[in-house]
């Protein structure tokens, strides 16, 4: 089994050492760099050109460089990692600018540890993750005036988006339309496709501008 690398940056020493212990516990895996600062993960990388990471999981409230500052880093030194956030910031602007900067994925510290776990699965399968209270915030600026959600997404992508925003499982999801769960995946990546045009920086830049209808 191909193991995916996982790097961690999180100021929180409990949360930090215990989110590393719970991944590492699976085997698809493997916790490659723990940090505790942005300047510190960045020190690592200058030291060893060789260290790489696929996935890397970001706190926003970081001491010294914030994790929305460091994204456009991470992704100079880092081209092909995809980064989740993973955070206690739930406003609307700030998920908004993490998604804008090229996060795939948004999970509020809120999410149990093997909720953070499945949404590793879901980045690693090539979807995107998004907390439902994340999902709500999202939902709320699409309902606040600024675009036509309706020409964005199909009404089975906005049944599916709902019922995310319902804190329903993919599994759960699967069983209530009567399709499978990798359809359900298909469908949610699918949404991030729309929203995102060609990449995921254009992709909310154009959604907040409502250039996209």
């Amino acid at each position: 089994m191909k193991q995916t690398s996982i790097s961690i940056i999180e100021d929180n020493k409990v949360i930090r050492d215990n989110v590393a212990k719970f991944i590492g516990f699976h085997e698809e895996f493997a916790v490659m760099m723990v940090h505790g600062s942005a300047e510190s993960f960045f020190h690592a990388l200058r030291v060893d050109s060789r260290l790489s990471t696929d996935i890397v999981l970001l706190d926003i409230g970081l001491p010294g460089m914030s994790g929305l500052d460091a994204l456009p880093l991470i992704f100079e030194r880092l081209p092909n990692a995809d980064v989740v956030m993973l955070t206690t910031y739930e406003e609307e602007d700030v998920i908004l600018k993490a998604l804008c900067s090229g996060a795939c994925s948004y999970i509020s510290k809120k999410a149990s540890l093997p909720e953070i776990v499945d949404a590793l699965r879901i980045v690693v399968n090539g979807g995107s993750y998004m907390s439902p209270s994340i999902a709500r915030e999202i939902v709320n600026h699409l309902m606040g005036g600024r675009i036509s959600k309706a020409t964005i997404l199909t009404d089975r992508q906005k049944e599916i988006l709902e019922m995310l925003v319902d804190g329903k499982s993919y599994a759960t999801i699967s069983t209530q339309l009567f399709i499978s769960v990798e359809t359900v995946r298909s469908h949610i990546k699918k949404m991030y496709k729309v929203l995102q045009v060609n990449n995921k920086t254009e992709a909310i830049t154009k959604y907040m501008k409502g250039q996209i209808g």
